[in-house]
């Protein structure tokens, strides 16, 4: 159903209709081959509290950004090629249902259905596009990829040396590497991780020093993510927490392939 939509006018027009609504904030996203497979909004877990974000599913590439009015504007865009994506699943934890973690090589983070529905269908759709894509025998994914990050709230004292206690002068940070909570003394070093940046980011001080001396991969190459109670994300969409809106109408996702994927 997907090859029979590439060429379709209808897909021509959903696709004109989301970078219309990302504007010239956004990167174009009309591409040979391209289909757009299904749309909606999910709670993504930022570093603060949960948001509203909207989500476009195509053959390759997801995309997110904020929602600024529903249907009509969005901001903050952000593209993960699918080839580079992996899913798991999480355990419901209080108010936070139907969930899922998406781990990517550049930022590992958690999202929420509305509905065990609708988790449903959104993890059997983007896998059976990664699925899809991968077969095709032109892309690889990257092993390496980005950490989850430890919550703020989680952590009152640094996970490194389990001493320092945070105030509003005394800031937390997370390792890049290993996603923990540490204070500025214990992560006042910074390495080069290809998979996320090419600049060095900020890595604890045991970290830097596995992966200065070899002993290590980069901590998530290859690895199952752990769950921590709760899951955040750093993230540029983050920056203006209170900024859009949380309105979105109860809307369920819509997807266009007319699969019933299992």
């Amino acid at each position: 159903m997907v090859d029979r939509l590439v060429h379709s006018e209808a897909n021509a027009r959903r696709i004109a209709q989301v970078e219309t609504c990302f504007g010239s904030s956004g990167q174009p996203l009309t591409g040979p081959g391209r289909v757009l497979v299904g749309e909606g909004v999910l709670t993504k877990l930022c570093r603060k509290k949960p948001k509203p974000r909207q989500f476009f599913l195509f053959n390759d590439i997801l995309v997110y950004g904020n929602i600024v009015i529903n249907k009509k504007k969005y901001n903050k865009q952000h593209i993960i090629p699918l080839e580079n994506i992996k899913l798991q699943s999480l355990e419901d934890n209080g108010e936070l249902r139907n969930g899922w973690l998406i781990i990517s090589p550049t930022k590992s983070f958690a999202v929420y259905a509305a509905t065990a529905t609708e988790k449903s269908e959104w993890m059997a759709h983007i896998n059976k596009c990664i699925q899809d894509l991968l077969a095709k025998g032109d892309k690889r994914p990257m092993q390496e990829h980005a950490a989850v990050w430890v919550p703020d709230s989680e952590a009152n004292v640094c996970q490194h040396c389990n001493r320092t206690k945070f105030t509003p002068i005394q800031r937390r940070h997370h390792c890049r590497n290993c996603g923990r909570v540490v204070c500025g003394a214990c992560s006042n070093k910074k390495y080069l991780l290809p998979h996320m940046s090419s600049k060095p980011l900020r890595v604890c001080l045991t970290c830097f020093d596995n992966l200065s001396k070899g002993r290590m991969q980069p901590e998530n190459a290859g690895k199952q993510q752990p769950v921590p109670a709760m899951l955040n994300d750093d993230s540029s969409d983050d920056s203006d927490d209170d900024s859009g809106t949380d309105n979105t109408d109860g809307d369920r996702p819509s997807f266009y392939d007319g699969s019933q994927p299992r």
